[in-house]
């Protein structure tokens, strides 16, 4: 080839040689990832597997790098043989190291929030933390420990800038018309063939009948649904979920009434006595995972592991609990909706997808028409995470937080001493103030509190650094700190005349930071506690219960206690009278239902099964696909809740008529 052909290929070349650069950006940030979460990663990984998930993470990198490189390909592509000069390729360069130093931060950014939901970002993220103005502390907070990846970045960004290869074209060599239409000939020809390819590597291919690639296609390159995050990357995540609509009514049967017959969310329990004005108090505890609590792990460790929670060890003798416990998603905005309106997380965050606006209720507002006073207490700022729209939607009849905590002279004295410096007041305080509050309340009453200390930037008050020292992970000392202001809130509570006329649930939100191999499987990362409490004994007794339990079975259980006689609408199931083989857990993971009944966990893709675990198969380890004879049985299920969800969400169908 001449020099004046090559010349006319060089931008073209060019392109390939960046975009070649792009890869591999890409793929340094994906075994930073792996290597970020190794422990959630390092029981299953074999190089032939890490292999399979690579060639799969290649489509996913395209279509992503070819997104948000789509202005890039076109500015190095357009057919006018003017723009060849320093000043315009020096422009394509920065374009090109912009925009995928972002999608670079991104992923490496994403690594570090995968533990809390073990998925790739959406969309959804930018929702959920809309109300918050905490962040920045957050963000500098997790900059300052995940200092490496910070200089991580910076050298991979200075390895893009310097090895970017620019065309060795200039305008002043194009003496000739025939030089200029050739080369404006060739441009238009390498633009309109890129066209189709793009489209393609958007689309994950163009053989007919090919849809365009989803963050569930993942799947197919993985063993297991937690391993999605590793074949995604976060830019395509976030740019697959902008605008989409979350929920569609499936096929698996002709209507709802077909589906109704397997199972159907509408609750008429068959109550034994007149209704029972019982309080109702309910602690969601934040990140409060059944791996830190020594009383829930005594069937996996004996009497080895102690855990890190004393004082609700104390609380669980005196209630009852489960063998297998779950939580309904993996966000705090996931365990509202499941712990008080009975409907788990399928797809994304329910608050935050447009059925939010459909008309729903919670156990307040179900409550407040029997006479109950209600209240919901959050010790960060009114409006964060979006609670107090929640709890004004779903019936609370009052909210208070942060702001009502400071102005209250008994505790705040109108100063703010007591904020944690990121995300509320401190668990201890915030947690007699509840106790005060609620006798302050007309009964019956029930009222929810949603605690705040546990949690990333994961601190605790000075005076208690001492008390409650850095220990296995950096968990554990938050933890210890809250399980201490829960200990403290029971004893105050069991003082007060309201106390035995209360029925007191206490769950997590999600589950959080595990160093415990069989919490970070894709069912172990859902292990929360559910624990239900009668300080009277008269219509709750204690002890350890054989079924499964979840949080969208809250609903339905308290109802049952009270003797509650209307129907109402709820995912989960009356732990109180349903048989424990016929109890049942539901959730969501990188585009796989996880069914778990009848001692095992079901991986459903929306299609198929793939996935059938033993509960006892604690790291998850013998795919029993196929070879279990329950299975047919809870696939049937499985999309009758499936089904069910969906047609109710797409036709405002959340309440019982």
């Amino acid at each position: 080839m001449d020099m004046k052909l090559s010349k006319t290929f060089s931008p073209i070349v060019a392109l390939l040689v960046n975009l070649l650069i792009a890869f591999v950006a890409y793929n340094i940030s994906r075994i930073e990832f792996i290597l970020e979460n190794l422990s959630y990663f390092s029981e299953h990984l074999s190089f032939s597997y890490l292999l399979r998930m690579f060639g799969g993470g290649y489509m996913f990198d395209r279509s992503a790098i070819v997104y948000s490189n789509a202005l890039y390909i076109v500015l190095m592509l357009l057919p006018f043989w003017q723009k060849e000069n320093a000043v315009y390729h020096k422009l394509c360069k920065w374009v090109f190291v912009v925009v995928n130093s972002i999608s670079l931060v991104v992923n490496l950014c994403d690594s570090v929030y995968f533990p809390y939901t073990l998925r790739r970002t959406t969309t959804s993220v930018f929702r959920e933390f809309r109300n918050e103005t905490n962040l920045g502390d957050v963000f500098w907070g997790e900059f300052l420990v995940h200092w490496y990846l910070v200089l991580l970045a910076i050298v991979v960004i200075w390895g893009m800038w310097k090895l970017y290869y620019m065309p060795k074209t200039n305008v002043k060599e194009f003496t000739k018309r025939s030089e200029k239409l050739r080369f404006a000939g060739v441009q238009l020809l390498a633009l309109v063939i890129c066209v189709p390819l793009g489209v393609g590597a958007c689309r994950g291919g163009l053989e007919t009948g090919v849809r365009p690639i989803t963050i569930n296609n993942a799947n197919q390159y993985v063993d297991r649904p937690t391993d999605c995050a590793i074949v995604l990357n976060t830019p395509f995540a976030l740019m697959r979920t902008i605008g989409k609509d979350v929920f569609t009514v499936p096929s698996y049967f002709k209507s709802e009434q077909e589906a109704a017959k397997i199972f159907t969310p509408i609750h008429k329990l068959t109550p034994t006595g007149p209704f029972r004005h019982k309080n109702v108090v309910v602690l969601i505890v934040e990140s409060f995972g059944r791996e830190y609590i020594g009383g829930l792990n005594k069937m996996y460790f004996g009497g080895k592991y102690k855990g890190y929670t004393p004082n609700v060890d104390k609380l669980i003798e005196k209630s009852a609990v489960w063998y297998y416990s779950f939580c309904n998603g993996r966000k705090s905005i996931d365990g509202m909706p499941s712990v008080l309106c009975g409907i788990p997380m399928f797809k994304e965050p329910f608050v935050l997808t447009p059925a939010s606006m459909n008309n729903y209720t919670s156990m307040a507002g179900l409550l407040s028409k029997e006479g109950y006073s209600t209240a919901f207490f959050h010790g960060a700022n009114r409006g964060s995470m979006g609670f107090l729209a929640f709890a004004n939607k779903t019936g609370f009849q009052q909210y208070y937080g942060r702001q009502d905590y400071d102005a209250d002279p008994r505790f705040g004295k109108g100063k703010d001493d007591d904020f944690d410096g990121h995300w509320g007041i401190w668990d201890e305080p915030f947690l007699q103030y509840w106790c005060t509050k609620i006798g302050e309340m007309k009964q019956p009453f029930m009222t929810t509190c949603f605690t705040v200390s546990s949690h990333t930037p994961y601190i605790i008050p000075e005076k208690y650094k001492k008390v409650y020292p850095e220990e296995g992970i950096v968990m554990h000392k938050c933890i210890r700190y809250t399980d201490m202001a829960i200990g403290k809130f029971f004893e105050k509570a069991s003082k007060q005349p309201w106390f035995k006329n209360t029925i007191f649930v206490m769950t997590s939100d999600h589950t959080n930071l595990s160093d415990h191999q069989q919490y970070q499987t894709d069912i172990g990362g859902f292990c929360s506690p559910i624990i239900i409490y009668d300080p009277s004994q008269e219509l709750v007794k204690p002890g350890m219960r054989n079924g499964i339990a979840q949080q969208i079975d809250i609903l339905p259980t308290v109802l049952s206690i009270l003797n509650y006689n209307k129907p109402f609408l709820s995912f989960g199931c009356d732990l109180m009278t349903t048989p424990n083989d016929d109890t049942y857990a539901v959730n969501y993971l990188n585009g796989i239902y996880q069914y778990v009944k009848h001692g095992y966990t079901m991986q459903f893709d929306g299609n198929k099964v793939i996935g059938m675990y033993k509960l006892t198969d604690l790291l998850m380890k013998h795919n029993l696909v196929g070879k279990v004879k329950e299975q047919v049985q809870m696939e049937t299920e499985l999309k009758a809740i499936i089904y069910q969800y969906m047609y109710r969400m797409v036709h405002d169908k959340l309440l019982a008529k």
